[in-house]
């Protein structure tokens, strides 16, 4: 059993703390927020994650879990320091690390035997050497210890499973003992090992989450182009994602990615290759791309009520970012639903978790209990986000409720032939149609 101290209750720091207690260590969880340590404290989640409420209750149960406040009784004991704090996006996409900053200033202040500090947020080169350097000035008298960047990879959603299971766990440092000595900390999930420099690790989290992103703006740049030549992208997907040499993840036409990673990544690494002279012309078409795939939807829906949302009722299902979270950093369906209110639209929505986070977010959404109460007189209906109960709804009571039976897939949940046989005016995303909702010549 080590000792662990983890600074930050966000997911990455909450899942990370929790699932080091669950593999038996003894993990002390600090955050400078007195609300979500009382919250934690009773039992209540500040976020919202498959399986974590019951994995923190039966570690703190366990007597492996604590959360305080208080950097001196964090560090008390710890041999292992986690920073898993956030690094959001500043005026110019780059990541603001003032949280870091604090985080390693207090550190070095209060900590009094030698530690090894594992960074965790997601941050831009050469952060480890700054890291290191500010540590060193607050620290009263020179104490030993050494700083490992750890990147991590959860998606939220499935955070506990991805932590337990990783595909491969990174770890960079200048001191080849201490990469080492983190490694054995992470033995027990049999994963692959890349222990390498610290620049080279932090920058593998920042190439990975980029590469992702453009697999996603790729596909969604093909569905464009499937809608106007009359193909079918989630066909055209299968047929590429057989090729071993490309996979079939990631390739999922939408309304493009959100959430508080890729978005705030793709901008920061741009951000990175400008400020040293580069142009960053891919990673430009990348966030370009995204921004306009939300567009896109709003001018399906205006297409399909005469060219305009004006006095138009409008149902939205799904407000996260993505299904299985509360997460609306950065979610398209926000984006989509401020627009249609902009242009003068009724906007009724639902969510399974996220509607409390959305409405702190987006004025003038009218909130409704379930997926029929959004349906109801509405002139079209909006799927964003593919939460599972959403693929097996009364789909002919909902179309028997609607004053339009205008249905805009933006996740191609649905069969687009079962759809219309029933009566809905469907349009999904790359599903072969153009703009008129008339086959494109050749079909």
């Amino acid at each position: 059993m080590k000792n662990i101290c983890v600074i930050g209750s966000g997911y990455v720091g909450l899942v990370t703390g929790t699932c080091f207690a669950d593999l038996g260590n003894n993990v002390t969880l600090v955050d400078i927020d007195q609300r979500k340590i009382d919250m934690l404290n009773r039992g209540d989640m500040p976020i919202y994650e498959p399986g974590l409420a019951e994995t923190v209750k039966r570690n703190s149960d366990a007597g492996r879990m604590h959360f305080t406040v208080s950097y001196d009784e964090g560090l008390k004991d710890a041999e292992y320091v986690f920073i898993c704090v956030g690094t959001p996006s500043g005026v110019d996409g780059e990541a603001d690390l003032q949280y870091v900053r604090a985080a390693s200033q207090t550190i070095g202040e209060k900590m009094d035997h030698p530690l090894i500090i594992i960074n965790k947020s997601t941050v831009p080169v050469g952060t480890g050497d700054w890291t290191t350097e500010i540590i060193e000035r607050a620290q009263p008298e020179p104490i030993d210890f050494a700083v490992v960047s750890c990147p991590e990879f959860l998606r939220e959603g499935s955070a506990i499973a991805d932590f337990m299971t990783p595909d491969r766990t990174v770890f960079g440092s200048t001191s080849q003992k201490a990469a080492e000595k983190v490694a054995e900390l992470y033995a027990p999930l049999n994963a692959p090992i890349v222990i390498t420099d610290i620049r080279t690790a932090e920058m593998i989290k920042y190439a990975s989450n980029a590469f992702l992103a453009t697999r996603i703006s790729f596909i969604n740049e093909i569905s464009i182009i499937c809608e106007r030549l009359g193909a079918d992208v989630t066909e055209v997907a299968r047929g590429m994602g057989i090729d071993k040499r490309i996979g079939p993840h990631f390739l999922q036409a939408g309304v493009g990615f959100g959430g508080s990673c890729f978005p705030k990544d793709v901008l920061a690494l741009a951000n990175m290759a400008q400020t040293h002279g580069m142009h960053p012309q891919l990673l430009n078409a990348v966030m370009e791309i995204n921004a306009f795939q939300r567009r896109h939807i709003t001018l399906k829906v205006r297409e399909m009520l005469d060219g305009s949302v004006d006095g138009k009722s409008i149902g939205v299902l799904g407000l996260a970012f993505k299904q299985n979270t509360d997460d609306i950093r950065e979610s398209p369906s926000l984006t989509i639903v401020r627009s249609l209110i902009n242009q003068g639209a009724s906007v009724k929505v639902y969510d399974p978790v996220a509607m409390e986070n959305a409405s702190k977010e987006v004025d003038g959404m009218i909130l409704c209990n379930n997926s029929y109460d959004v349906a109801k007189d509405t002139d079209a209906l909006l799927l964003l986000t593919p939460w599972n109960e959403f693929k097996q709804l009364d789909m002919k009571r909902i179309l028997t409720t609607m004053k339009q039976p205008n249905l805009i897939d933006g996740r191609n949940m649905y069969d687009p032939d079962e759809m219309r046989e029933m009566g809905f005016k469907y349009r999904g995303v790359g599903r072969g149609y153009n703009g008129e909702g008339v086959k494109a010549a050749g079909n």
